[in-house]
């Protein structure tokens, strides 16, 4: 039995919000003209074999549920039931598409009263088959109990939410984000968004500047990538530079403090080789390259 139906029926209300993004946001769809509102329709999965009381307790908390404006998909929070095993939640998946819609590997965010994380986890949500259009479908979110960030938290006001994903963007160093003017910020940001997005879970480093005079220092700029969900906290980056002979003209390893940088953004920093440093005498610097040296 649901954990939504071990409580008696007048115990059985709606205890979370509502998430509603645009459709386009994590399915490839292509929206309607229409500008009315979306009564969504209750509809149970064929595997369900409720009674049918139960389906009334679902078909009353339908009943609840706010419009949604068309070309949404929402997961709107009934229940949520802390077990032995982690945390059981109850939602509606609504869809005010005109036409029905599926989904893949999924991940969730359990947020509570004050949008502090309590449990994150993907799901694979083509459990669910194909959502009807306009309708709303009840289903069940399990977090298993190494996935929650908190034990104790308020059990109304939580919201189960979809983890979208944000554009990959420029982390500028304090010291940097003081020297470079508006300009040259807007340059770094459009040189971020034309490389893209580092694969899920990369981390590499991308030339974008070298200066070199004879009898000198060798000053290289990188673009530091880091495609993974945490911050990243580099303590040390050994580096081997590269002309346009495929020959190393330079190698050093380049101790860091506090230097981090976070999930999903890029960090430019300028790494200085001594002239000691430099091993060719005639550089030619048409083309160049770095690689990162793994001791």
């Amino acid at each position: 039995m649901l954990s939504i139906f071990r409580k008696k029926n007048k115990d059985i209300k709606k205890s979370g919000n509502d998430n509603t993004i645009e459709a386009k946001e994590i399915l490839d769809v292509k929206e309607s003209s229409e500008e009315k509102e979306v009564e969504t329709a209750l509809f149970i999965h064929p595997n369900w074999n409720l009674p049918a009381e139960q389906q009334y307790v679902f078909r009353f908390l339908h009943n609840e549920l706010n419009p949604l404006q068309p070309n949404q998909i929402s997961i709107a929070g009934v229940d949520l039931a802390n077990t032995p095993n982690g945390i059981e939640v109850t939602a509606f998946v609504r869809n005010s598409l005109q036409k029905k819609v599926s989904f893949g590997e999924t991940t969730l965010l359990l947020l509570d009263e004050e949008q502090n994380l309590i449990a994150r986890q993907s799901f694979n949500l083509s459990e669910l088959g194909e959502v009807p259009a306009e309708s709303s479908m009840p289903w069940v979110f399990r977090f298993p109990a190494n996935t929650m960030k908190q034990e104790i938290f308020k059990e109304s006001n939580w919201t189960l939410a979809f983890e979208l994903a944000k554009p990959h963007s420029l982390d500028l160093h304090e010291s940097w984000e003081k020297a470079l003017s508006a300009e040259e910020k807007e340059g770094l940001k459009k040189l971020v968004a034309s490389a893209g997005k580092p694969k899920d879970g990369e981390v590499n480093f991308m030339g974008i500047k070298i200066s070199h005079n004879p009898g000198e220092n060798l000053s290289v700029t990188l673009m530091i990538r880091n495609g993974t969900k945490q911050d990243m906290h580099l303590q040390q980056i050994p580096i081997a530079v590269k002309d346009a002979s495929e020959e190393i003209i330079a190698e050093g390893a380049f101790n860091l403090e506090d230097f981090v940088v976070k999930a999903n953004t890029s960090k430019p920093w300028t790494f200085i080789f001594p002239s000691s440093f430099v091993k060719k005498e005639e550089i030619d610097l048409s083309s160049w390259s770095i690689q990162i040296v793994n001791n």
